[in-house]
């Protein structure tokens, strides 16, 4: 008997081959309008449910996303989604001109000690770096050098209360057109992720600083997750046991809008 092997780049194709990429190549037709109830987003959710269960079951909690090594590095790392609030976030653009000296990172919500830190405190914790594929839902990958804080050493630090089930990461940024109100951008993950020892509060990219391109002065990267996962420009990290009382309810921007929550690979 052949042994079955699972990764989790099969996994997708195994679990949301027919629902969940539906929903990333087709969410503009009805998830843009406002169709909150519609019955095929809720067959999407409900697929992308079980897609989310059968990779944390077939995959395992602590997997590690595959790492690489410098010589791998062909490219700087390519920016994925907004690459400049500074256009509409006066606060953002104000901190990007003192070089990020002002900037605080908290961590609120579900936690006995709220928390704040500078980027200079970030900058000398303990770090880890760890070279990683970036892949994007759009169908491109680049190998980068990540630097930053375990992002579970800081929830440690804030302890997280029983009641906790998810984390939100709150942006300086706003997604929007002309025909539509901005939206203020968050993302979100599970504790698993958030815990996971490659997800890190990023604020070095290749050897440098974060450029504002990729997110500077803080992005998560959730190393196991596709790009708009890694949520770019954080100040708020906040604990919480639902997503009801953020955008649209679904967990991210782009979830709103009609992506699947957990993106997972």
């Amino acid at each position: 008997m052949s042994k079955l092997i699972l990764n989790r780049r099969r996994l997708i194709g195994l679990g949301a081959a027919s629902a969940g990429s539906l929903v990333l190549a087709g969410c503009d037709q009805f998830d843009f309008l406002g169709q909150r109830n519609d019955p095929v987003r809720d067959f999407l959710e409900r697929a992308n449910s079980l897609t989310y269960a059968a990779q944390r079951a077939l995959v395992g909690e602590q997997a590690m996303a595959k790492e690489f090594s410098e010589s791998e590095i062909r490219q700087g790392q390519r920016p994925n989604g907004s690459t400049d609030p500074r256009s509409n976030i006066a606060e953002y653009r104000d901190l990007e001109a003192t070089g990020f000296a002002a900037y605080k990172l908290k961590i609120t919500g579900l936690v006995e000690t709220p928390q704040e830190y500078s980027l200079a405190e970030l900058q000398n914790m303990p770090t880890r770096t760890q070279i990683t594929r970036h892949d994007c839902v759009e169908g491109w990958s680049c190998i980068a050098k990540w630097t930053g804080v375990p992002l579970g050493r800081l929830l440690d630090e804030a302890k997280v209360k029983p009641a906790a089930k998810f984390v939100v990461y709150h942006c300086y940024d706003q997604m929007g057109s002309g025909l539509s109100a901005p939206e203020a951008y968050y993302e979100s993950s599970d504790l698993i992720d958030a815990y996971h020892p490659q997800t890190i509060a990023a604020f070095g990219l290749n050897g440098g600083m974060l450029p504002v391109a990729n997110g500077a002065p803080v992005r998560i990267r959730i190393e196991r997750a596709l790009g708009y996962k890694q949520p770019k420009y954080v100040h708020t990290i906040e604990l919480t046991d639902g997503f009801s009382q953020y955008g649209l309810g679904q967990g991210g921007y782009w979830e709103d809008h009609g992506y699947d929550w957990y993106g997972g690979i």
